[in-house]
Protein backbone atom coordinates (compact mmCIF):
# COMPACT_ATOMS: atom_id res chain seq x y z
CA UNK A 1 0.00 0.00 0.00
CA UNK A 2 1.68 3.41 -0.86
CA UNK A 3 2.21 5.99 1.56
CA UNK A 4 -0.74 9.01 1.71
CA UNK A 5 1.46 12.16 0.50
CA UNK A 6 0.12 13.70 4.33
CA UNK A 7 1.72 10.54 6.17
CA UNK A 8 5.25 11.19 7.05
CA UNK A 9 8.02 8.96 6.36
CA UNK A 10 9.51 7.18 9.30
CA UNK A 11 13.08 8.17 10.87
CA UNK A 12 15.72 6.38 8.80
CA UNK A 13 16.98 4.95 12.39
CA UNK A 14 13.08 3.95 13.41
CA UNK A 15 12.05 1.87 10.59
CA UNK A 16 12.18 -1.93 11.71
CA UNK A 17 10.73 -5.27 10.14
CA UNK A 18 7.13 -4.62 12.30
CA UNK A 19 7.11 -0.91 10.75
CA UNK A 20 7.11 -2.84 7.04
CA UNK A 21 4.84 -5.34 7.84
CA UNK A 22 2.08 -2.68 9.31
CA UNK A 23 2.93 -0.33 6.03
CA UNK A 24 2.46 -3.58 3.86
CA UNK A 25 -0.36 -5.26 5.56
CA UNK A 26 1.14 -8.24 6.19
CA UNK A 27 3.08 -10.24 9.06
CA UNK A 28 6.50 -9.62 10.31
CA UNK A 29 7.37 -13.29 8.85
CA UNK A 30 5.95 -12.96 5.65
CA UNK A 31 8.24 -9.78 5.18
CA UNK A 32 11.24 -11.91 6.31
CA UNK A 33 10.28 -14.64 3.80
CA UNK A 34 10.20 -11.60 1.27
CA UNK A 35 13.70 -10.73 2.46
CA UNK A 36 15.27 -14.43 3.04
CA UNK A 37 12.99 -17.01 0.88
CA UNK A 38 11.04 -14.64 -1.37
CA UNK A 39 10.43 -17.83 -3.40
CA UNK A 40 7.54 -18.75 -0.96
CA UNK A 41 5.52 -15.74 -1.53
CA UNK A 42 3.21 -15.25 -4.50
CA UNK A 43 4.59 -12.10 -7.06
CA UNK A 44 2.26 -9.72 -5.57
CA UNK A 45 2.86 -9.85 -2.33
CA UNK A 46 6.24 -10.16 -2.92
CA UNK A 47 6.30 -7.15 -5.08
CA UNK A 48 3.88 -5.12 -2.13
CA UNK A 49 6.78 -5.97 0.37
CA UNK A 50 9.88 -4.90 -2.16
CA UNK A 51 8.00 -1.22 -2.47
CA UNK A 52 7.56 -1.05 0.76
CA UNK A 53 10.64 -2.08 1.61
CA UNK A 54 12.39 0.35 -0.76
CA UNK A 55 10.04 3.55 -0.10
CA UNK A 56 10.96 2.93 3.88
CA UNK A 57 14.45 2.75 3.11
CA UNK A 58 14.43 -0.58 5.27
CA UNK A 59 17.74 -2.34 6.25
CA UNK A 60 17.21 -5.47 7.89
CA UNK A 61 18.07 -6.03 10.90
CA UNK A 62 20.32 -9.46 11.77
CA UNK A 63 17.83 -10.96 13.84
CA UNK A 64 15.05 -10.50 11.62
CA UNK A 65 17.45 -12.18 9.16
CA UNK A 66 17.57 -15.53 11.37
CA UNK A 67 13.65 -15.66 10.55
CA UNK A 68 14.08 -18.17 7.44
CA UNK A 69 12.73 -21.62 6.21
CA UNK A 70 16.47 -23.36 6.89
CA UNK A 71 15.52 -24.25 10.38
CA UNK A 72 18.27 -24.13 13.06
CA UNK A 73 16.21 -26.98 15.18
CA UNK A 74 17.60 -24.97 18.50
CA UNK A 75 15.39 -23.35 20.94
CA UNK A 76 16.82 -20.65 23.65
CA UNK A 77 16.47 -20.45 26.92
CA UNK A 78 18.01 -17.87 28.75
CA UNK A 79 19.03 -18.26 32.65
CA UNK A 80 19.17 -16.01 34.64
CA UNK A 81 21.58 -16.67 38.03
CA UNK A 82 20.05 -15.80 41.90
CA UNK A 83 21.12 -13.08 44.25
CA UNK A 84 23.05 -14.25 47.15
CA UNK A 85 21.19 -15.18 49.94
CA UNK A 86 17.72 -15.98 47.95
CA UNK A 87 16.93 -19.36 47.04
CA UNK A 88 16.66 -20.54 43.40
CA UNK A 89 13.15 -21.08 42.17
CA UNK A 90 11.82 -24.81 41.26
CA UNK A 91 12.49 -25.15 37.86
CA UNK A 92 14.70 -28.48 37.39
CA UNK A 93 11.67 -30.44 36.14
CA UNK A 94 10.64 -27.51 34.22
CA UNK A 95 13.69 -27.63 32.24
CA UNK A 96 13.42 -31.61 31.91
CA UNK A 97 10.00 -31.13 30.45
CA UNK A 98 10.99 -28.74 28.18
CA UNK A 99 14.57 -30.58 26.47
CA UNK A 100 12.37 -34.03 26.78
CA UNK A 101 9.34 -32.63 24.66
CA UNK A 102 11.42 -30.66 22.46
CA UNK A 103 13.61 -33.73 21.57
CA UNK A 104 10.55 -35.57 20.65
CA UNK A 105 9.73 -33.15 18.28
CA UNK A 106 13.20 -32.80 16.66
CA UNK A 107 14.24 -29.52 18.52
CA UNK A 108 17.07 -28.62 21.19
CA UNK A 109 16.72 -26.30 23.70
CA UNK A 110 20.42 -24.16 23.89
CA UNK A 111 20.91 -22.69 27.16
CA UNK A 112 22.34 -19.29 27.41
CA UNK A 113 23.10 -16.57 30.28
CA UNK A 114 20.93 -13.58 30.77
CA UNK A 115 22.59 -11.37 32.81
CA UNK A 116 21.24 -10.27 36.29
CA UNK A 117 19.78 -6.15 36.70
CA UNK A 118 19.28 -5.95 33.06
CA UNK A 119 17.24 -6.53 29.89
CA UNK A 120 19.51 -9.63 29.09
CA UNK A 121 18.28 -8.63 25.32
CA UNK A 122 22.10 -8.60 24.21
CA UNK A 123 22.12 -12.08 25.03
CA UNK A 124 18.97 -12.96 22.66
CA UNK A 125 20.19 -10.78 19.96
CA UNK A 126 23.77 -12.86 19.59
CA UNK A 127 21.71 -16.37 19.98
CA UNK A 128 19.92 -14.96 17.14
CA UNK A 129 22.85 -14.00 15.07
CA UNK A 130 25.33 -16.57 16.09
CA UNK A 131 23.19 -19.94 16.04
CA UNK A 132 20.04 -18.44 14.57
CA UNK A 133 17.42 -20.00 16.77
CA UNK A 134 14.01 -20.63 15.59
CA UNK A 135 12.67 -19.24 19.04
CA UNK A 136 12.71 -18.58 22.29
CA UNK A 137 10.90 -19.67 25.63
CA UNK A 138 10.92 -17.51 28.53
CA UNK A 139 10.78 -17.31 31.92
CA UNK A 140 10.95 -14.95 34.93
CA UNK A 141 8.57 -12.61 33.62
CA UNK A 142 8.38 -9.87 35.67
CA UNK A 143 6.76 -6.15 35.67
CA UNK A 144 8.40 -3.71 32.88
CA UNK A 145 9.86 -7.12 31.05
CA UNK A 146 11.14 -6.13 27.60
CA UNK A 147 11.70 -9.00 25.91
CA UNK A 148 8.71 -9.50 24.51
CA UNK A 149 8.09 -6.96 22.89
CA UNK A 150 11.76 -6.98 21.45
CA UNK A 151 11.37 -10.21 19.98
CA UNK A 152 7.44 -9.83 18.31
CA UNK A 153 8.98 -6.25 17.21
CA UNK A 154 11.83 -8.22 15.28
CA UNK A 155 9.33 -11.71 14.28
CA UNK A 156 10.94 -13.73 16.18
CA UNK A 157 8.56 -16.60 18.27
CA UNK A 158 8.81 -16.81 21.56
CA UNK A 159 6.61 -18.23 24.57
CA UNK A 160 6.68 -16.86 28.14
CA UNK A 161 6.43 -19.35 31.38
CA UNK A 162 4.62 -16.19 33.01
CA UNK A 163 2.54 -13.47 32.52
CA UNK A 164 2.61 -10.34 30.84
CA UNK A 165 2.50 -8.71 34.68
CA UNK A 166 1.85 -4.61 33.07
CA UNK A 167 1.05 -3.03 30.05
CA UNK A 168 -0.62 -4.79 27.06
CA UNK A 169 -0.27 -8.66 26.88
CA UNK A 170 2.25 -9.87 24.25
CA UNK A 171 2.24 -12.88 22.71
CA UNK A 172 2.03 -16.51 23.50
CA UNK A 173 2.26 -17.39 27.13
CA UNK A 174 1.53 -20.87 29.72
CA UNK A 175 1.33 -19.90 33.26
CA UNK A 176 0.26 -21.98 36.95
CA UNK A 177 -2.37 -20.00 38.59
CA UNK A 178 -1.23 -19.18 41.66
CA UNK A 179 -4.41 -17.51 43.16
CA UNK A 180 -6.23 -20.80 42.61
CA UNK A 181 -3.63 -22.12 44.41
CA UNK A 182 -3.20 -20.01 47.72
CA UNK A 183 -7.11 -19.98 47.63
CA UNK A 184 -7.65 -23.54 47.82
CA UNK A 185 -4.76 -23.85 50.51
CA UNK A 186 -7.45 -20.88 52.66
CA UNK A 187 -10.28 -23.86 52.12
CA UNK A 188 -8.18 -26.51 52.96
CA UNK A 189 -7.15 -24.65 56.34
CA UNK A 190 -11.03 -23.96 57.19
CA UNK A 191 -12.11 -27.36 56.51
CA UNK A 192 -9.84 -27.76 59.70
CA UNK A 193 -11.20 -25.57 61.83
CA UNK A 194 -8.99 -22.45 61.17
CA UNK A 195 -10.36 -18.82 61.09
CA UNK A 196 -7.30 -16.69 61.64
CA UNK A 197 -5.52 -17.41 58.40
CA UNK A 198 -2.86 -15.02 57.60
CA UNK A 199 -0.63 -14.46 54.70
CA UNK A 200 3.05 -14.35 54.14
CA UNK A 201 4.00 -12.76 51.08
CA UNK A 202 6.92 -11.54 48.42
CA UNK A 203 7.10 -7.59 47.72
CA UNK A 204 4.30 -5.80 46.18
CA UNK A 205 4.76 -5.56 42.78
CA UNK A 206 5.94 -8.71 42.43
CA UNK A 207 3.44 -10.13 39.51
CA UNK A 208 3.70 -13.74 40.99
CA UNK A 209 3.77 -12.68 44.51
CA UNK A 210 1.05 -10.49 44.16
CA UNK A 211 -1.47 -13.03 42.24
CA UNK A 212 -0.75 -15.42 45.43
CA UNK A 213 -1.71 -12.93 47.47
CA UNK A 214 -4.72 -12.20 45.89
CA UNK A 215 -6.35 -15.66 45.85
CA UNK A 216 -5.61 -15.88 49.76
CA UNK A 217 -7.42 -12.78 50.11
CA UNK A 218 -10.45 -13.40 48.17
CA UNK A 219 -10.78 -16.88 49.59
CA UNK A 220 -10.81 -15.06 53.49
CA UNK A 221 -13.22 -12.70 52.06
CA UNK A 222 -15.77 -15.52 50.62
CA UNK A 223 -15.65 -16.53 54.41
CA UNK A 224 -16.26 -13.25 55.98
CA UNK A 225 -12.20 -13.75 57.80
CA UNK A 226 -10.55 -11.33 58.57
CA UNK A 227 -7.24 -10.66 56.48
CA UNK A 228 -4.27 -10.08 58.06
CA UNK A 229 -1.14 -10.25 55.72
CA UNK A 230 2.81 -9.60 55.96
CA UNK A 231 5.31 -8.81 53.24
CA UNK A 232 8.62 -9.66 53.57
CA UNK A 233 11.24 -7.18 52.51
CA UNK A 234 13.12 -9.19 49.88
CA UNK A 235 12.12 -12.11 48.12
CA UNK A 236 13.10 -15.89 49.30
CA UNK A 237 15.24 -14.50 52.21
CA UNK A 238 14.94 -16.53 55.00
CA UNK A 239 15.77 -14.11 57.68
CA UNK A 240 13.40 -11.57 55.94
CA UNK A 241 11.09 -13.60 56.16
CA UNK A 242 11.11 -14.98 60.16
CA UNK A 243 11.35 -11.08 60.75
CA UNK A 244 8.07 -10.37 58.71
CA UNK A 245 6.42 -13.81 60.52
CA UNK A 246 7.07 -12.21 63.57
CA UNK A 247 3.94 -9.76 63.67
CA UNK A 248 1.61 -12.11 61.74
CA UNK A 249 2.55 -14.98 65.05
CA UNK A 250 1.96 -12.09 67.73
CA UNK A 251 -1.59 -10.99 66.31
CA UNK A 252 -3.09 -14.27 67.36
CA UNK A 253 -2.42 -16.39 63.74
CA UNK A 254 -3.13 -19.83 64.14
CA UNK A 255 -2.38 -20.57 60.58
CA UNK A 256 0.39 -19.20 58.17
CA UNK A 257 0.06 -19.22 54.48
CA UNK A 258 3.32 -18.36 52.80
CA UNK A 259 3.79 -17.07 49.11
CA UNK A 260 6.97 -19.56 48.92
CA UNK A 261 8.48 -22.61 50.56
CA UNK A 262 11.61 -20.76 51.53
CA UNK A 263 8.99 -18.23 52.72
CA UNK A 264 7.38 -20.78 55.24
CA UNK A 265 10.72 -21.94 56.49
CA UNK A 266 11.23 -18.58 57.49
CA UNK A 267 7.81 -18.64 59.60
CA UNK A 268 9.21 -21.91 61.12
CA UNK A 269 11.92 -20.63 62.51
CA UNK A 270 10.41 -17.27 64.02
CA UNK A 271 8.02 -19.96 65.53
CA UNK A 272 10.67 -22.45 66.95
CA UNK A 273 12.31 -18.34 68.23
CA UNK A 274 9.17 -18.04 70.27
CA UNK A 275 9.34 -22.01 71.41
CA UNK A 276 6.56 -22.96 69.39
CA UNK A 277 6.16 -26.54 67.25
CA UNK A 278 5.36 -25.69 63.47
CA UNK A 279 2.34 -27.99 62.71
CA UNK A 280 1.43 -27.97 66.23
CA UNK A 281 1.00 -24.39 68.00
CA UNK A 282 0.43 -22.79 64.11
CA UNK A 283 -0.26 -24.79 61.00
CA UNK A 284 1.92 -23.82 57.87
CA UNK A 285 1.28 -23.98 54.07
CA UNK A 286 4.06 -23.26 51.31
CA UNK A 287 4.00 -22.82 47.70
CA UNK A 288 6.15 -24.34 45.30
CA UNK A 289 6.87 -28.14 46.30
CA UNK A 290 10.42 -27.70 46.80
CA UNK A 291 12.57 -30.64 48.29
CA UNK A 292 12.66 -28.66 50.77
CA UNK A 293 8.85 -29.48 51.76
CA UNK A 294 9.16 -32.98 52.12
CA UNK A 295 12.42 -32.77 54.70
CA UNK A 296 11.21 -30.42 56.92
CA UNK A 297 9.73 -31.51 60.10
CA UNK A 298 6.99 -31.43 60.65
CA UNK A 299 6.89 -32.45 56.54
CA UNK A 300 5.83 -29.02 55.10
CA UNK A 301 1.54 -28.50 53.42
CA UNK A 302 2.80 -26.77 50.20
CA UNK A 303 0.94 -25.86 46.94
CA UNK A 304 2.64 -27.91 43.78
CA UNK A 305 3.14 -26.23 40.08
CA UNK A 306 2.37 -28.50 37.73
CA UNK A 307 5.68 -27.53 36.03
CA UNK A 308 6.12 -30.79 33.77
CA UNK A 309 3.03 -30.07 31.74
CA UNK A 310 4.00 -26.20 31.75
CA UNK A 311 7.41 -27.24 30.11
CA UNK A 312 5.17 -29.60 27.42
CA UNK A 313 2.80 -26.94 27.01
CA UNK A 314 5.33 -24.18 26.33
CA UNK A 315 7.08 -26.26 23.54
CA UNK A 316 3.85 -27.06 21.86
CA UNK A 317 2.63 -23.19 21.96
CA UNK A 318 5.85 -22.32 20.17
CA UNK A 319 5.83 -24.94 17.57
CA UNK A 320 2.45 -23.74 16.57
CA UNK A 321 3.54 -20.12 16.77
CA UNK A 322 6.63 -21.32 14.39
CA UNK A 323 4.36 -23.03 12.23
CA UNK A 324 1.43 -20.43 12.03
CA UNK A 325 2.76 -17.20 12.95
CA UNK A 326 -0.09 -15.14 11.99
CA UNK A 327 -2.72 -16.94 13.97
CA UNK A 328 -3.93 -15.39 17.50
CA UNK A 329 -2.22 -15.68 20.54
CA UNK A 330 -2.90 -18.63 22.86
CA UNK A 331 -2.19 -17.94 26.58
CA UNK A 332 -2.70 -21.47 29.13
CA UNK A 333 -3.26 -20.82 32.46
CA UNK A 334 -2.63 -24.77 34.62
CA UNK A 335 -4.10 -25.33 37.77
CA UNK A 336 -1.66 -25.94 40.94
CA UNK A 337 -2.27 -28.76 43.57
CA UNK A 338 -2.26 -28.63 47.17
CA UNK A 339 -0.09 -31.19 48.65
CA UNK A 340 -0.82 -32.00 52.44
CA UNK A 341 1.51 -33.18 54.92
CA UNK A 342 1.72 -32.44 58.72
CA UNK A 343 2.32 -28.77 59.05
CA UNK A 344 -1.39 -28.63 58.66
CA UNK A 345 -3.13 -30.34 61.80
CA UNK A 346 -6.81 -28.75 63.00
CA UNK A 347 -6.96 -25.67 64.55
CA UNK A 348 -7.20 -26.35 68.38
CA UNK A 349 -8.54 -22.69 69.03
Amino acid sequence: MPRSPNTPAPKAGSVTLATVARRAGVSPQTVSNAINSPELLRPETLERVRRTIDELGYRPHRAAQTLRTRSSRLIGYGIRPTAPGTSAPVMDRFLHALSQTADEAGYRILLFASPPGSTGLEGYEELLDLHSVDGFVLSGTERGDRRQAWLEKHGVPFVGFGRMWSGRQIGDWVDVDGASGTDSAVEHLVGMGHRKIAFLGWPRGSGVGDDRAEGWQRAMQRHGLAVRGKRAQSIDDITSAQAAAGPLLDSGATAVIAASDMLALGCYQALRERQAVPGTDVAVVGFDDSPTASLLSPGLSTVAQPLEAVGRECVRLLLARMSEPDAPPERVLLEPSLVVRDSTPASGN
